[in-house]
């Protein structure tokens, strides 16, 4: 069940009815667990079981690392709730690739290997749940909030419905203090989630779903088109993967505060940034403020040497590149932008961005950051090494040994995304929209959503997040 489904609308619809006739909030949260739990059941319901497991093992650890009077068992409690997490993780989405890593490494130094590989089913959101309820533990340990003793608390923030299976990842730290008031319907901001909403279903069905007419061929065979052809098809993947998945946040948040919860902001028209730490600041900012605090800063941060900081840097976003998908294509993708923040750290140390008038720099800044970015996502699309390059090889030298082309009809698309991309930062719709009154409001939402269907896909696709 998806949230372009028109099952999940009638889902929804259920949920909401029912959260706001209840009145107790214990029976509130039972409810949305309820809810919660049906709705990852509907991918397949076995896997219920890991996300129960999560929550019990961060229950029991949580509330050990709390009472433990030495510094030696909290640290065990800790490494207990950690292991037992990316266990999970390690087994479900990374044990083939690592045999099959090893077997070809074994065969490259010219011996024979015959490793049995077992190949398991990726739970759907594996990757978001672990490290959602690893903050639990983890903000325990470095003593920023106190363990629940409501298990029933813990277990609605690990499997809360509208993040669960593609973020945005939340804090233990900001969501479970929420779970102690029962809100009142009279709070929620309707306007701005309705039309968040709405926004989220466009960039999803309307836009991600409709240029993989573009991307899919190019990607299944690159050698065939020219390097026109390979751009377009570059490009288009870079409107996809933004639409597809800033799409689910926005639909996310959207849900979420419908039932009078707030989730963290996941995306901040990231292909405006001017440079690549600014654009790690705006693209799935709960993945990168996660990083950052529960890695890089322990890892030691910029507390040393320059060569010490370029480390943890690197370690950070390999590791980042890893944690979206098992293969080496993604551990690149992951270290083009560790390069590219070791760079840009040392253009700001050694003084040169004063250099530039500011209105030069903040173009120039923005065509190479996006430029950068959309290098990375070839190694993020493709399926394999070879298959990356030579789209590359299209992509910046201009080179390429097909002829097919796609015509200037998706160029001219791509001009009108831009321009909605920038108006849309500037937030006049969002403000509009709380100005008007009801009537018009009413009118003008249901207005848009026919024609927001008439150019949705026939066939409803998941979200690409959903692999990770």
């Amino acid at each position: 069940m998806i949230f372009t489904e028109f099952r999940f609308l009638f889902f929804f619809l259920a949920v909401f009815l029912v959260h706001w006739g209840l009145r107790g909030l214990t029976a509130r949260k039972v409810w949305l667990l309820i809810c919660s739990y049906a709705f990852y059941a509907a991918w397949d319901w076995r896997f219920l079981s890991l996300i129960l497991g999560s929550t019990l093992v961060d229950f029991v650890a949580g509330q050990r690392i709390h009472d433990a009077t030495d510094k030696g068992s909290r640290k065990r409690w800790m490494l207990v709730s950690v292991s037992a997490n990316l266990g999970l993780l390690a087994t479900f989405k990374y044990f083939g690739f690592f045999m099959d890593s090893a077997t070809d490494l074994v065969g490259w130094l010219g011996f024979e290997a015959h490793l049995t590989t077992f190949r398991f089913l990726l739970p759907v959101g594996i990757s978001f749940y672990t490290f959602q309820t690893m903050s639990y533990s983890l903000d325990i340990y470095f003593r920023r909030m106190q363990p629940t003793r409501s298990l029933l608390d813990l277990a609605l923030f690990v499997g809360f419905f509208p993040q669960l299976v593609a973020g945005p990842i939340v804090r233990a730290s900001l969501f479970i203090p929420y779970l102690s008031e029962n809100r009142r319907f009279a709070s929620v901001p309707v306007r701005f989630c309705l039309v968040l909403f709405l926004v989220g279903f466009v960039k999803k069905a309307c836009i991600s779903d409709n240029v993989v007419s573009v991307v899919d061929p190019f990607f299944n065979d690159p050698s065939s088109f020219s390097a026109l052809g390979a751009w377009t098809g570059v490009l288009m993947y870079a409107v996809q993967i933004y639409c597809d998945f800033s799409g689910y946040s926005d639909m996310a948040i959207a849900t979420a505060g419908l039932l009078g919860y707030s989730l963290p902001l996941n995306f901040n028209f990231p292909y405006l940034a001017s440079d690549i730490r600014e654009f790690w600041r705006r693209w799935h900012i709960s993945l990168s403020t996660w990083l950052r605090d529960y890695l890089y800063i322990p890892l030691g941060g910029s507390r040393g040497g320059k060569w010490f900081t370029h480390r943890n840097l690197m370690i950070t976003m390999l590791l980042g590149g890893l944690w979206h998908g098992a293969g080496w294509n993604f551990v690149i993708w992951g270290g083009l932008h560790g390069l590219a923040l070791i760079a840009h750290r040392e253009w700001e140390r050694a003084g040169l961005s004063r250099l530039v008038p500011r209105p030069l720099r903040l173009v120039v800044g923005t065509v190479a950051t996006f430029w950068w970015v959309c290098l990375a996502w070839i190694f993020f699309r493709s399926s394999t090494l070879p298959e990356a390059l030579e789209v590359c090889r299209s992509f910046v030298l201009f080179e390429s040994p097909g002829e097919r082309s796609f015509g200037a009809g998706p160029m001219f698309v791509l001009a009108g995304l831009c321009a909605a991309h920038m108006l849309g930062s500037t937030h006049v719709v969002g403000r509009a929209s709380e100005k008007v009154p009801s009537w018009v409001f009413a009118a003008i939402y249901g207005a848009s959503w026919p024609l927001a269907l008439a150019f949705m896909n026939g066939a409803v696709k998941p979200f690409i997040y959903f692999q990770f």
